[in-house]
C-alpha cells in the first residue's frame, strides 16, 4: 500500500501526510534500520567510516525525514487523530534509540574505528562524531547489565511518554479557558487592537461581546492594559494556574504528579549511569563541567541584580500608590503599572512602537541585517507544500549565489499550536549515498499577536522583534553550516549551553539605529522610526532590566536545584528559590512549573542557565562588531566562519576565541542590561 510519509523528499509534502500512515510508516522505517544494522554487524569485519558511520547516517536520516513533519506537526497542527497517532508511535522511536544506544555489539564496532590507524585520517568532523557517538553510548548505558539496560530503557519511554503528556496537558488546559465580556465598559484601556481582535474571537464562536483566551497575546495585553484590577486578576490566576490543582479548572489536566514523576525518573536514571544527581548527567554535555560553576555564575549574577531590582520594584511600588492609590502591589498589577510608568518615565508606549513594526517590513529588514553581515540572500517560495495558509517557505544563498538551506516561518498563535517560538531541524546537511548534498532545512515557530482577517500584522519591539531575531539566530546556525555530518552539522553536537549563544547575538541588532532604518515604517506615514522616538527607546531599554535580569535567574536557579536534590518537592523548591532571590511577591495559588515546558517537555533539564550563561558569549562577541561597526564587513564574515559554519565539531570556546581573540568576558553583559554599575 502506498504510503506518502516513505517518500518524504528534499522538503517535506506536509498535505500528504495522514494519521493513519503515520504508525506503519514508522514501523517499516525502524524494521528496515534494524534489518540494515545487523547486516552491518558482521562478525569479524574491518570497520571503517564507510561501511559503518556512513550507513548508520543513512538510516538515521531516513527516520527524521518521516518523523521530522509528525512531530512538527503535532506541535503546531494538533487534532485527536495526530495526537494519537503520535502518543502511539513517539515510544516506538524512544525504544529504537534506546536499543541502538545499548547495542554493545555496535558500541565496539565504533570503538574499533576509533582505534583503527585510518581514525587519524579522517576528518576533524569524523572523529567528532565517533567521539561523541561513543559519549552518547555511555549516557544510555551500554555499559550496563542486561537488566539494568532494560530498566534504562523502560525509564527513558516513561519519562519521554511524561513529557509528552505535560506538553498536552499545558495545551490542552490553556485552550479551555476563555474570558467572555459583553459590557465594552469592562474593557477600558485595551488599545483598539486587541479590542478587535477579542470581537473577532467573539464571532468565531458565535458569541456577543469579546473574548479573551489564555494564548499569550491575548493574556499579555489584558495584564499590560486593561484598567479592570479584577479583571486582570481573573485572567492572572487563569494563566498561572493551568495544569495544575488551582484555579478555575483545578485538577484537570493537572500536571502535578507528572512533575515529580519525571524527576524521580531522571534521578534513578542519572544513579543508574554512576552520577550523584541528573544535574551531574546533564553536565556532561554542557560547557559548565560541575554544578559548582553554574551555582557560582547564577549567584553571581543575583547579587549584581538583586539591589538594583528591589529599587525597580520600590519605584513601580510607589507609582502605584501615587497613581491609583493602591497599597499593595500584587502579581496581577506589575505589567500594567509598568506600561504606565514607562509611558511617564519615558514618554513612549508600546502601542506608538508598534504602529513602526509591520511582520513585512521586520522580515525584509531582518533579512537585510545578515545580507550585510554575511553576504547571504533570502527569497521567498511560493508555491511550496506547507500545513498552513499563513506559513511561508524560504531559501538562502549565500554571497557566492550557492544555495545554503531552506527555512518555514509560521508566526502567529491559533488554536491547537504550542505555546512559545523555538526552531527545529527539517534537514540536516549531508551528502546523500547517490554523492548529492543535501541541504538543511529548519521550521521557525513563534506565538505572535495574529493579524485580523484581511489586515496587516504589527509586531511590538521587546516581545515580538526581539523573538523573531532570537529564533532566526537558530536558523542561521543549523542552515549556514558547513559541516557535512548530521552529528555535528548545525547545532547538533553543539555543547548545550553554548547553544543559544549565536541566537541570543541576534537580538543585539534590534537595539542599533541602523538596523532600526531597515526594519520600521510606520503604518500610516510609512517614515522609518524618528530618531527622537529612538533615542527615548534607547532610554528605556534597561527599564527594570534587574527584575527581568532576576526572574530569569529564579528560572535557572530552579530548574538547576531541582535536578540536583534527590526526591526535590518542586513546589517546595520554588518557594526556597523564591525567598532567596525574588524580588515581586507570588500568589499562594500560583503554579508556574506546572507550565514550564523548558524543563519538563524540552531539552533544557538542568540547563535553563544556558540562556544566561550563552548570553556571556553573545553580549562580548557583539562587543567586537561595536568596536568594528555593526555591519562591518570583515567582522561578519569572521563571526561567520568561525561561529554559525562550524557547526559541533569544535570546543565553543575554541570557536569563541578564534573569534573575539580572548576569553568571555561578563563585563558587556552587565554593560548591555543596565546593571554595569550596582552592587
Amino acid at each position: 500500500m502506498h504510503n506518502p510519509l516513505l517518500e518524504q523528499g528534499a522538503l517535506p509534502t506536509f498535505s500528504t501526510i495522514q494519521p493513519k500512515n503515520i504508525e506503519p510508516a514508522i514501523k517499516q522505517i525502524i524494521a528496515e534500520n534494524k534489518a540494515e544494522l545487523a547486516k552491518l554487524l558482521v562478525a569479524n569485519q574491518h570497520y571503517t567510516w564507510e561501511n559503518l558511520l556512513a550507513p548508520l547516517d543513512e538510516m538515521g536520516d531516513k527516520l527524521m525525514k518521516a518523523w521530522s513533519p509528525v512531530s512538527h506537526l503535532h506541535a503546531v497542527m494538533q487534532n485527536e487523530e495526530l495526537r494519537a497517532a503520535y502518543n502511539v508511535c513517539q515510544p516506538l522511536m524512544t525504544e529504537y534509540h534506546t536499543d541502538m544506544l545499548q547495542n554493545e555489539t555496535l558500541y565496539q564496532a565504533i570503538q574499533s574505528v576509533a582505534n583503527s590507524p585510518e581514525y587519524h585520517q579522517l576528518t576533524d568532523a569524523q572523529r567528532k562524531v565517533i567521539e561523541n557517538d561513543l559519549r552518547d553510548f555511555k549516557l544510555a548505558g551500554v555499559h550496563l547489565t542486561p537488566a539494568e539496560k532494560i530498566k534504562f530503557a523502560e525509564y527513558q519511554k516513561q519519562l519521554n511518554k511524561l513529557m509528552t503528556q505535560f506538553s498536552d496537558n499545558l495545551l490542552d488546559a490553556t485552550q479551555a479557558w476563555v474570558l467572555h465580556i459583553t459590557d465594552a465598559a469592562l474593557l477600558k484601556g485595551l488599545p483598539d487592537e486587541n479590542m478587535r481582535m477579542a470581537k473577532q474571537n467573539a464571532e468565531q464562536r458565535k458569541q456577543e461581546g469579546w473574548v479573551f483566551t489564555l494564548e499569550f497575546p491575548s493574556y499579555s495585553a489584558v495584564m499590560k492594559y486593561l484598567k479592570n484590577r479584577d479583571l486582570r486578576r481573573t485572567m492572572y490566576e487563569a494563566y498561572v494556574t493551568r495544569a495544575s490543582d488551582q484555579g478555575p479548572n483545578a485538577g484537570q489536566w493537572d500536571n502535578t504528579k507528572i512533575m515529580q514523576d519525571i524527576l524521580t525518573i531522571r534521578h534513578a536514571m542519572a544513579e543508574l549511569l554512576g552520577f550523584q544527581n541528573y544535574a551531574e548527567y546533564s553536565l556532561f554535555t554542557k560547557m559548565a563541567e560541575k554544578p559548582d560553576v553554574v551555582l557560582d555564575f547564577l549567584y553571581d549574577l543575583v547579587e549584581k541584580s538583586k539591589a538594583m531590582a528591589l529599587k525597580e520594584v520600590e519605584e513601580l511600588t510607589e507609582f502605584a500608590k501615587k497613581l491609583d492609590s493602591i497599597a499593595q502591589l500584587e502579581a496581577w498589577d506589575y505589567a500594567y503599572y509598568t506600561e504606565k510608568l514607562r509611558l511617564e518615565k519615558f514618554d513612549i508606549s508600546e502601542e506608538e512602537l508598534r504602529q513602526y513594526f509591520s511582520m513585512e517590513k521586520v522580515l525584509a529588514g531582518m533579512f537585510s541585517v545578515v545580507n550585510k553581515l554575511y553576504g547571504i540572500t533570502i527569497q521567498e517560495l511560493k508555491g511550496k507544500d506547507t500545513w498552513h495558509p499563513q506559513v511561508q517557505v524560504f531559501s538562502v544563498h549565500d554571497e557566492k549565489n550557492n544555495l545554503r538551506g531552506y527555512f518555514y516561518t509560521d508566526f502567529y498563535s491559533r488554536a491547537n499550536k504550542r505555546g512559545g517560538a523555538w526552531m527545529d531541524e527539517i534537514r540536516v546537511r549531508r551528502y546523500l549515498s547517490d554523492g548529492t548534498l543535501q541541504y538543511p532545512a529548519a521550521y521557525l515557530t513563534c506565538n505572535f499577536t495574529r493579524p485580523l482577517e484581511g489586515e496587516t500584522a504589527y509586531l511590538n519591539h521587546d516581545e515580538e522583534v526581539l523573538t523573531l531575531f532570537h529564533e532566526f539566530g537558530h536558523c542561521l546556525h543549523h542552515i549556514l553550516t558547513q559541516v557535512d555530518y548530521p552529528g555535528v552539522s548545525g547545532i547538533n553536537g553543539v555543547l548545550w549551553d553554548a547553544v543559544e549563544f549565536p541566537s541570543q547575538i541576534m537580538e543585539y541588532w534590534c537595539w542599533e539605529p541602523e538596523t532600526f532604518a531597515l526594519i520600521s515604517e510606520h503604518k500610516e506615514t510609512k517614515a522609518t522610526l524618528p530618531k527622537a522616538l529612538y533615542e527615548k527607546m534607547l532610554h528605556a531599554k534597561n527599564f527594570q532590566s534587574a527584575m527581568h535580569m532576576l526572574r530569569q535567574l529564579e528560572f535557572s536557579l530552579f530548574d538547576f536545584q531541582l535536578h540536583l536534590e534527590k526526591n526535590a518537592s518542586v513546589e517546595k523548591t520554588l518557594n526556597e528559590i523564591r525567598k532567596e532571590v525574588a524580588v515581586v511577591k507570588t500568589p499562594v495559588f500560583n503554579r508556574f512549573a506546572h507550565s514550564f515546558t523548558h524543563i519538563f517537555s524540552g531539552s533544557y533539564a538542568a540547563g535553563y542557565y544556558s540562556y544566561k550563561w550563552a548570553e556571556v558569549l553573545a553580549s562580548d562577541a557583539f562587543a567586537k562588531f561595536e568596536e568594528d561597526g555593526i555591519f562591518n564587513k570583515e567582522t561578519g564574515r569572521a563571526y561567520l566562519k568561525n561561529i554559525l559554519e562550524q557547526g559541533g565539531v569544535y570546543p565553543p570556546m575554541q570557536l569563541f576565541i578564534a573569534f573575539r581573540g580572548r576569553r568571555p568576558s561578563i563585563d558587556a553583559l552587565l554593560r548591555h542590561s543596565g546593571l554595569a554599575f550596582s552592587s
